[in-house]
């Protein structure tokens, strides 16, 4: 039907509306669509003759786009497209722009994992999806198309820099480097690092994987940054970010070994009674090094009572000058202190 009324419009702008014949019936129809009253669902409509009937014509809904059935699209079920809002007339501000503040003017170098004369880098706040997600911006408050010859020379430099940078950390296959400009009017290039062996993250949809995936260690997070900053401090600028410090958890004794461990090795389980008997040994040592110096002492007393000489200016007689073996032992005869501890055990490693 609809097709049939565009051709009775067609003729009557070709100017044979007065012609008899289907013109006249084009008419005859064209006027049962006015009386129907826009009445167009097939049944309901009213009947203009035994062989004419106004029916609905829908209009076709549009087609989801190729890109839904690529392997990388993140979404899959039914779908629709988004109602597109009416385009206004003036765009508001970004940030940057008119009175809103410039969020990175304001930030500190602390807050950036590398820094240089003209450019800084930083991350997120927290871990994400994606093993690496890095900001590249200028100092200095330009978009890119206000960089001087410099900047926009050095920036081609950085960006190289950058991404290779990320390309060394493990499990890393590519970097995505992207810039958008649309949130802040401050120069600002994202670069996303993309896991190797994921095929499936290839292509445009990386940001959206990057919400998607459940967000990587923070140990390994910080532990990339750290690298990143060294990576672009060996050709400048200041690295801020630092590797995450070593969690010791040093055993509580050393000289407490495990009962498998021994039994394997063919020795007996080392019990504290065995423990105190190798213990003992050191002390036995001391006991006989005690036992020699106290009998070198009776000799010299011997000695003293006949007035001989041992040596040049020491004299053992009258109970004046310095007895043998005093050499190594304080004023009052008692031995020296053991360097380790008592029991015998190392100190632990990472104290003192």
């Amino acid at each position: 039907m609809k097709q049939r009324l565009n051709l009775c419009a067609g003729l009557w702008m070709m100017g044979v509306d007065n012609s008899p014949g289907p013109v006249d019936n084009c008419r005859s129809e064209a006027a049962a669509v006015s009386r129907a009253g826009g009445s167009t669902a097939e049944g309901v409509g009213t009947p203009v003759s035994e062989t004419a009937r106004v029916t609905l014509v829908h209009d076709t809904p549009p087609s989801m786009p190729n890109f839904t059935q690529w392997p990388s699209f993140p979404f899959e079920g039914d779908l629709r497209v988004k109602q597109l809002d009416d385009p206004v007339p003036t765009e508001p501000p970004r940030r940057g722009e008119g009175h809103r503040e410039c969020t990175a003017c304001a930030a500190p170098d602390e807050a950036y994992i590398w820094v240089g004369e003209r450019w800084r880098v930083r991350a997120m706040d927290r871990p994400s999806g994606l093993p690496m997600v890095l900001i590249l911006e200028s100092r200095s408050h330009l978009d890119l198309g206000d960089l001087p010859n410099l900047l926009a020379a050095e920036l081609g430099v950085m960006t190289v820099r950058l991404e290779r940078a990320i390309r060394s950390l493990d499990g890393v296959s590519r970097v995505h480097v992207n810039r958008w400009g649309d949130g802040s009017a401050h120069l600002h290039f994202w670069f996303l690092a993309r896991p190797h062996g994921q095929l499936q993250l290839r292509g445009t949809f990386l940001p959206l994987w990057d919400s998607i995936l459940p967000s990587i260690p923070e140990s390994t997070w910080r532990e990339n940054l750290a690298l990143v900053a060294a990576w672009l401090a060996e050709f400048g600028g200041r690295q801020v970010a630092e590797p995450p410090r070593i969690q010791w958890q040093a055993p509580a004794s050393f000289g407490t070994r495990s009962t498998a461990t021994v039994t394997e090795a063919g020795e007996p389980p080392l019990t504290e009674e065995s423990e105190t008997g190798v213990n003992g040994e050191a002390g036995a040592e001391d006991s006989s090094s005690t036992a020699a110096s106290e009998k070198a002492a009776a000799a010299d007393a011997g000695m003293a009572d006949s007035g001989d000489v041992i040596g040049p200016g020491t004299v053992l007689g009258g109970g004046t000058g310095s007895k043998a073996g005093d050499t190594d032992a304080p004023a009052d005869g008692a031995p020296k202190a053991a360097a380790w501890p008592a029991d015998n055990r190392e100190p632990q490693e990472g104290v003192g």
